[in-house]
């Protein structure tokens, strides 16, 4: 009999069930035995939270890399930490491993009647997200659960602006929302006019405001114009990392580095941006 620590060999693509799952389970629970891992063993909750956060964001990065290899590999990553906290709860009589496959299993039965039942979507994805979240607050309902709003399942954890687009898309379902771009790009100036007031008044604090409610109103126009606000920001980092990394070089190179003290000389701004123009003609 194969140990679950065992090469496991994997059957083609067309055959695959997600039978190897089991032998993830086995694993674990080798790892959080009493002779398993050290450091395993000393883990928890509060301290895996970072690692879920780590392991998502390194998904991200392999599918906005386009290497399905790397996928392959942080989807791994990420699914050990599914794995690990289950088995967490399950030493503590809380869930476990298969009530949290079955879990997801059945909610997504549930919330696809168009697919497992008899309901009729004319509508497109616009009417299966609109049955989603009505079925979502009968099952709430039902249990007995509190209301928590049109906005409660946007978890508070989110990156700011992925935050900001989910409630944007949360609210415009029950219609409080621009009917199109247009208003929201009006709500942009509008904002920007009231964050350049409030430079001018020098209040920090109102200062601060103004400009959550110009980001806020962009987050919104990206919506509208069916574009994600986190990953239009990330591309632009991505750009301009790029293009600061052949002005750091250009430094190298001819100056020799940065001034090593701030009582050196600066490199001046005109000579800097000149390197960054270098970078944009380069197609960087």
């Amino acid at each position: 009999m194969a140990r679950p620590f065992d090469p496991v060999v994997v059957p083609p693509l067309a055959e695959q069930q997600g039978q190897t799952f089991t032998r993830a389970v086995e694993l674990m629970q080798r790892l959080l035995a009493p002779d398993g891992c050290p450091w395993d063993r000393e883990q928890n909750f509060e301290t895996l939270r970072r690692f879920v956060l780590e392991e998502a964001c390194e998904v991200i990065d392999a599918i906005e890399n386009g290497d399905r290899k790397e996928l392959c590999g942080e989807l791994g990553d990420l699914l050990f930490q599914v794995v690990f906290q289950a088995e967490l709860a399950r030493a503590e009589g809380s869930f476990g491993p298969d009530d949290v496959v079955a879990a997801i299993c059945n909610k997504l039965v549930r919330r696809h009647p168009h697919v497992f039942a008899d309901v009729t979507v004319e509508g497109g994805s616009k009417e299966v997200l609109q049955n989603w979240e009505r079925i979502k607050a009968a099952e709430r309902a039902a249990q007995g659960g509190e209301d928590k709003g049109v906005l409660g399942g946007v978890a508070k954890s989110l990156p700011a602006l992925t935050r900001a687009q989910r409630i944007g898309e949360k609210v415009a379902r029950v219609g409080f929302d621009w009917p199109d771009a247009r208003g929201s790009r009006s709500k942009v100036n509008e904002e920007m006019a009231e964050l350049d007031q409030a430079i001018e008044s020098g209040d920090r604090d109102r200062m601060e405001a103004e400009l959550g409610d110009v980001l806020f109103a962009l987050v919104n126009l990206s919506r509208h114009l069916h574009l994600d606000a986190e990953g239009s920001l990330r591309r632009t980092i991505d750009k301009f990392t790029k293009r600061f990394d052949h002005v750091e070089e250009r430094v190298r190179t001819v100056h020799g580095g940065w001034p090593k003290s701030s009582t050196d000389d600066r490199l001046s701004l005109e000579e800097l941006d000149s390197y960054w123009e270098e970078a944009k003609q380069k197609g960087i």
